[in-house]
Order: structure tokens, then sequence, then C-alpha cells
């Protein structure tokens, strides 16, 4: 009895290294991000990023049992953030 041949690519994909990786599509028009895209967003763990939704660090709402965070106000906050950041750091130079 014989095998069936598969072929298998010679060589993985080529992806630059410095490509961006996507969290989130393009054209998505969803008005809220889960916990763990703003997880990824941000660089933290998922457990400090729910602690920081908990505590009210980060602007977020509880949908039923599901905390969502809502685009347009994580960006206003993170935006803020910067700024504050930016500002406190010009004395320092």
């Amino acid at each position: 009895m014989q095998r069936p041949v598969v072929s298998l690519p010679t060589q993985p994909p080529t992806v630059a290294p410095d490509a961006p990786r996507r969290i989130v599509r393009l054209n998505d028009n969803r008005a809220v991000y889960s916990v763990r895209e703003v997880a990824r967003l941000l660089s933290l763990s998922l457990g400090s990023t729910y602690a920081l939704v908990r505590e009210g660090e980060i602007p977020a709402r509880k949908l039923g049992g599901r905390w969502v965070i809502p685009k347009k106000r994580f960006h206003d906050w993170l935006n803020e953030a910067t700024e504050q950041d930016n500002r406190a750091s010009e004395g320092w130079a």
C-alpha cells in the first residue's frame, strides 16, 4: 500500500523582521477591544491588564460577565497619559 505524497514547502514564508504585527484587523468596525487585545497593545500581561481594568485605571465596562474597553475612550486615555508623561519628563531635562 502506497502512502499519498504530500508536498511541504522547502522554506518558511518570508516575513520582514520589522513587519508590524497586527492585533486588530484594519477594517475592524467594532466599537470595543477585549482585555486581551488591550494587554497586547500595551505589552502587559493579561493579569496585569485585568487588574488595571478592575481598579479603573483603564476605562472599561462590564457587560454581562465580560469586560470590554471602548476603543475611543481607550485611545483618548492613552493619549492623555502619554501627554502627561511628556510634560512631566520636560522638567527632568
